[in-house]
């Protein structure tokens, strides 16, 4: 509060002091709406009827002519629809030029963390892939306890005093007609 007799100070700003405001990203989507309906067979549709109607009107009503030849009225609404239609287009393109650049942005990152996916996954299949090859498969397994079955059954028939037969194939017939 100032002193009394002494003015307001000049380097405080005002409390309360309200400035015209304009939301960017309102004025931005209502700009956007405006140019996708100029750009409508809509629009066109609506713009053709009421030139024909401006001509038609101005040449028939010729004691009420208020656009006489060549119609500089009309030209004059055409002129300042262009000169609003044009920059409200360049602020919709603009716009969709950022959301273009986001979705790129984001494409480009999924594509980063696909790719990084991709390598974790190559890297931990390589590694299973030699995980495996180190491990014994099923049909090693099954020939080596055959043959310590084999040298099983020879200790066993060494120690009753049998003879052996000398063919492999024919201890596995033995075996199997024993079971």
């Amino acid at each position: 509060m100032p002193e009394p007799g002494i003015g307001r100070r000049l380097d405080q700003p005002r409390v309360g002091r309200r400035r015209f405001e304009v939301d960017p990203d309102g004025f931005a989507r209502f700009s956007e709406r405006i140019a996708r309906f100029l750009g409508t067979g809509r629009f066109l549709a609506i713009q053709t009827v009421i030139v024909v109607v401006w001509i038609a009107l101005n040449l028939v009503a010729w004691s009420i002519q208020w656009a006489p030849y060549p119609f500089i009225l009309l030209n004059l609404a055409f002129s300042t629809q262009a000169a609003y239609a044009a920059p409200l287009i360049l602020l919709a393109q603009n716009r969709q030029d950022d959301r273009d650049r986001i979705a790129l942005d984001e494409d480009r990152r999924r594509a980063e963390r696909t790719k990084a996916d991709t390598e974790f996954l190559a890297r931990e299949l390589a590694a299973l892939r030699l995980a495996v090859g180190e491990t014994a498969s099923r049909d090693y397994l099954r020939g080596e306890l055959e043959k310590l079955g084999d040298r099983l059954d020879d200790a066993v028939a060494r120690s009753r005093g049998e003879d052996l037969p000398v063919d492999p194939g024919a201890r596995k017939k033995m075996r199997r007609k024993e079971r």
